[in-house]
């Protein structure tokens, strides 16, 4: 076990981090189409979310990475099958390449464990399922109302609730995508020739997780690993890869000030690391660098929450407040709103945090950030708070 304690060494462990997610070098992963596909290739999965007070975060973590990237590049290598839909620690865009390690749970949801909902309609289904077979792809949108439409998310119709359960248990797939008006089809037709759908074992599934969170993130946690997994079965297996590592040499483990401990691939400290650049990226709050908010606090020191599920009343920093890293730190965070018919990007608030870095140098680098992101929003504009 190797103690960090000094600012270089920490340092250090932020560069690996940082690199291994693809924020440090200027197109880690290539541009345009060909980029996005290596990029979620490389991250593993990227989330999918709903809210679009900006560019909705599955577009969001991917304009971090790869220039040149426009969010109808998603919709395509979802219709040319480079990628699917499904359940990671969240509804996520994966790699095609990773599709037989969704079958674990897919398999545990039609065997009756709960999703989303706790009973299912098998009649319902089943005859969704006839009809789509024999009339081809369908839209949620093209279901017929079976009850009255009450408020609340919860309050899905009949015909909608069984879509999803079939979505979810592997029967049908998301073939495609307009916005979040999604078309699905049989599995067998949307999947393309040759992929391999062999159900993994416990143990190869384990082996998948350590090898995709250590090259996607660098160091790992035994937390970070199965991250909201509650596979008590597949927690187990992941630690006993780790353990096996770590006895073959493979792996060394490392212990923060905070007291938590890290794993890396044995000569991770010794490897050559980019150079952090002398530039602002503002991220998305469900970037896959800052998702897990204790791991973000134990190697960054930088505390942070998504103030959009709080109380009005009880925020700090704003309903969507971003991240922001400067070089290799998280210095601040901005809220802000895309006002698409005005075509302003309105900064409601701004919150640089303590840092040692020239102030005038993160000042000029927040002007350039603000003027690409301005663009990625569509807008025209910037009305910014007074700093």
């Amino acid at each position: 076990m190797i103690d960090i304690h000094h600012p270089r060494d920490r340092a250090r462990l932020r560069r690996i981090a940082l690199a291994a997610q693809g924020l440090l070098q200027s197109q880690p992963f290539g541009r345009g189409v060909s980029g996005a596909r290596k990029a979620i290739q490389h991250l593993g999965y990227v989330q999918i979310d709903t809210i679009s007070v900006v560019e909705r975060a599955h577009h969001h973590v991917l304009f971090s990475r790869v220039p040149g990237f426009k969010p109808a590049m998603l919709d395509r290598l979802l219709q040319t099958g480079d990628i699917f839909e499904y359940w990671s620690h969240a509804a996520a865009f994966l790699p095609m390449d990773d599709f037989r390690f969704s079958l674990p749970y897919k398999h545990a949801i039609k065997s009756g464990q709960t999703h989303w909902f706790r009973h299912r309609d098998d009649k319902m289904m089943h005859e969704l399922l006839a009809r789509i077979r024999a009339e081809g792809p369908i839209r949620s949108r093209d279901l017929e109302a079976g009850e009255t439409k009450r408020a609340g998310w919860w309050d899905w119709k009949p015909a909608k609730k069984a879509l999803e359960q079939l979505y979810m248990q592997g029967d049908l797939m998301v073939k495609t995508r307009e916005g979040f008006q999604k078309t699905y089809d049989l599995t067998e037709r949307v999947l393309p020739a040759g992929v391999n759908t062999a159900m993994p074992t416990l143990e190869e599934f384990a082996e998948h997780l350590v090898d995709q969170q250590l090259r996607s993130h660098g160091l790992v946690s035994h937390k970070g690993l199965t991250y909201l997994r509650r596979n008590a079965g597949l927690r187990r297996a992941v630690k006993s890869v780790v353990d096996e590592r770590l006895a073959q040499g493979r792996l060394q483990q490392i212990r923060v000030s905070s007291g938590e401990v890290f794993m890396l691939c044995a000569d991770a400290l010794d490897q050559r690391l980019p150079r952090a650049p002398d530039r602002l990226q503002i991220l998305s709050p469900f970037d896959n660098s800052v998702i897990q908010r204790e791991r973000l606090q134990a190697l960054f020191d930088y505390d942070y929450q998504i103030e959009c599920y709080v109380p009005a009343a009880k925020r700090q920093f704003g309903y969507f407040c971003l991240p922001l890293l400067y070089r290799d730190e998280f210095i601040g965070r901005m809220d802000c709103k895309a006002h698409r018919k005005t075509r302003e990007l309105e900064i409601r608030s701004l919150h640089i945090e303590r840092h040692a870095f020239n102030e005038d140098d993160v000042n000029n680098a927040l002007d350039d950030a603000l003027q690409d992101f301005c663009q990625f929003q569509a807008c025209d504009s910037v009305s910014s708070a007074p700093r």
